[in-house]
């Protein structure tokens, strides 16, 4: 016989799901998974983030980042965590997650939620966890996080480049990615509004300043004062650099991130694409004039984003170390 404690929790999770869920990918899933099985999980969770962000509230973006990029790619089921082994390259070494980080806080979460609970919470639910904490540390909105994800077992940094898109994709590519992962246009607006807080390394953007045609050009839809500035921070050929992607905002999840892409001064090609859309368009200017609005749909969009191809059940681990498959 199952013990209470497992029992109750499965019982809560199947009366939740009818509910809470619109994709078979995240049956399982359900808010307060380790409720009996690791009670403090959450709290440990939050408590070490809040550690990191008062030496440094910049590490909130990368572990924001950390989840997207898990997601979009087999699923949010920590494979961008797993290193590469001999002969094999994973996620996290693609050309797209190079400049990835906060792996350390990942790996200080899970160290202390083992020490209170060896072997039951997945390193896939702790990127979830430590993103909604990070932006809520930034000032950002919180929602609730569904836990109960597994471990992925399989990393490849070709399904890495084949499905992170690229800070240069045009609106039509960047509406059909997020189509093929089960996220509407409205969950593009939404989750592009993440650009409020972080850094961006100068190769991100500078085709738009220096080479956008192939002729030596700009991009005709970036301010031409902006481009004039992030030429003054980015000199040709710069690829260590690192600019604020919401310039005064890197540090507080707010909406001058739309403000500023109706201003023409969005720092990627896929910020500025939003405005050539009349779905997205419009929840731009929407979002400019409405904190609310952005708070509430940015949660609703991560909630659907964390369901995406889920481990659940016997599918999958929960590894003992983060960036390695149990043995």
């Amino acid at each position: 016989m199952a013990p209470r404690s497992s029992l109750l929790t499965f019982l809560v999770c199947a009366a939740l799901l009818p509910l809470l869920f619109e994709a078979a990918d995240a049956q399982g899933l359900c808010v307060g998974f380790y409720k009996k099985t690791c009670p403090k999980a959450e709290t440990i969770v939050r408590e070490t983030v809040a550690g990191f962000v008062a030496k440094d509230a910049t590490v909130s973006a990368p572990l924001l980042r950390l989840h997207f990029h898990d997601c979009f790619v087999r699923g949010c089921d920590g494979s961008v965590l797993l290193n590469s082994t001999k002969g094999h390259l994973a996620e996290k070494d693609a050309t797209p997650n190079l400049s990835l980080d906060g792996f350390d806080v990942i790996d200080t979460v899970k160290a202390a939620v083992e020490t209170a609970c060896p072997g039951v919470v997945s390193c896939a639910d702790i990127v979830a966890l430590v993103a909604r904490d990070g932006v809520v540390l930034n000032n950002g909105p919180s929602w609730q996080v569904e836990t109960g994800r597994r471990d992925g077992r399989v990393s490849l940094a070709s399904e890495a480049v084949a499905n992170v898109p690229s800070p240069f994709t045009e609106i039509g590519e960047l509406k059909a990615i997020f189509a093929r992962k089960g996220l509407s246009d409205k969950d593009l607006a939404a989750l592009s509004g993440s650009h409020t807080i972080g850094n961006a390394h100068c190769n991100a953007f500078s085709k738009r300043l220096y080479n956008f045609t192939g002729k030596g050009d700009r991009d005709p839809s970036l301010s031409p004062a902006y481009a004039q500035k992030l030429r003054s921070q980015c000199p040709r050929g710069d690829e260590t650099s690192t600019v604020e992607m919401d310039p005064g905002s890197a540090v507080r999840f707010d909406t001058s991130y739309y403000a500023r892409v109706v201003d023409r001064k969005g720092l990627f090609r896929s910020d500025a694409t939003l405005l050539q859309d009349k779905v997205t368009r419009d929840l731009v200017y929407q979002y400019t004039g409405s904190t609310s609005d952005f708070f509430h749909d940015f949660g609703v969009s991560m909630i659907k984003m964390g369901r995406i191809g889920v481990l659940t059940g016997a599918r999958g681990e929960i590894r003992k170390h983060c960036a390695h498959v149990n043995a």
